[in-house]
């Protein structure tokens, strides 16, 4: 609460792969945090005015990443986006680089949306994909 009333932005995120801490976890913390916020009417449905979850596919325990998953991502750019512009992230865009080339790109969505292909285009392109909350199936996030 004095974190979100002093105007701080904070992302969290967390790798699908990690062992332990088990992102469940995780996702129960930010769950926590939505179910709070939720029963202030002060601050109801406030939770993504300064809080996002990014869940990144593929990726172990502090960033490192499976054989053909995201390996660079720049979560601290986005923060500053936020905090400078006032531009909160709905996906931040992660790729596969083997060998100095980006060989694969997805949109890592903020949670619970996640990346779905639009079903044209190569899947190693993230302009192919949309954050797609999975609780709407008639409503598409796009960049």
């Amino acid at each position: 609460t004095a974190f979100n009333r002093h105007g701080g932005k904070m992302i969290v995120w967390h790798g699908m792969s990690d062992p332990l801490p088990n992102p469940v976890e995780t996702i129960d913390y930010y769950n926590s945090i939505r179910t709070r916020f939720s029963h202030s009417r002060r601050h109801a449905d406030k939770t993504e005015d300064f809080v996002r979850l990014f869940l990144l596919p593929n990726v172990g325990h502090c960033g490192g990443a499976a054989p053909g998953g995201p390996n660079a991502w720049d979560p601290l750019a986005a923060l500053e986006q936020w905090v400078e512009e006032g531009v909160a992230p709905e996906e931040i865009i992660a790729s596969r680089v083997t060998d100095g080339v980006v060989t694969r790109s997805r949109p890592i969505c903020a949670y619970p949306a996640v990346a779905r292909y639009v079903g044209s285009g190569s899947i190693d392109d993230a302009a192919n994909f949309v954050c797609k909350d999975p609780r709407d199936r008639d409503r598409d996030h796009r960049r």
